[in-house]
């Protein structure tokens, strides 16, 4: 990945386009916009659009092939999410992730059992 500024957050449809370029490997933006319908109908300069401020955010590259410019993902959606979560947490739990997991399970979005597997995993991968 660039040095570039990533740590905006992504748009749904930008985040529809970067999964769609993650799933499909590098694309150009007509792929892209023919990719995303019928959910998104988009014309094709809002796709070059979105696709030039992912690129200046570091999201996405492209090289060119004779005139036409081929993008492709350069962070997974995974980081992406990652990120997201990030932000949640500085946001509504002032950066506390053990208070985000509480309210996880407070909330009944995660058991118990599930956050003990994800312990010790986490603690597997040391």
């Amino acid at each position: 990945m660039t040095g570039r500024n990533t740590s905006q957050s992504v748009t749904r449809l930008q985040r529809a386009m970067l999964d769609l370029l993650a799933r499909k490997g590098p694309a150009t933006a007509d792929q892209v916009r023919e990719g995303l319908l019928p959910k998104h109908p988009l014309k094709d300069s809002s796709v070059r659009t979105l696709l030039r401020r992912l690129e200046a955010r570091g999201y996405v590259s492209h090289t060119t092939d004779g005139k036409v410019f081929v993008y492709k993902s350069e962070v997974s959606s995974s980081r992406i999410a990652a990120r997201a979560v990030k932000r949640l947490i500085e946001g509504f739990w002032s950066g506390s992730t053990e208070a985000f997991l509480a309210g996880l399970v407070d909330e009944k979005v995660l058991s118990l059992d599930e956050i003990e597997r994800l312990a010790r995993k986490v603690k597997a991968r040391k």
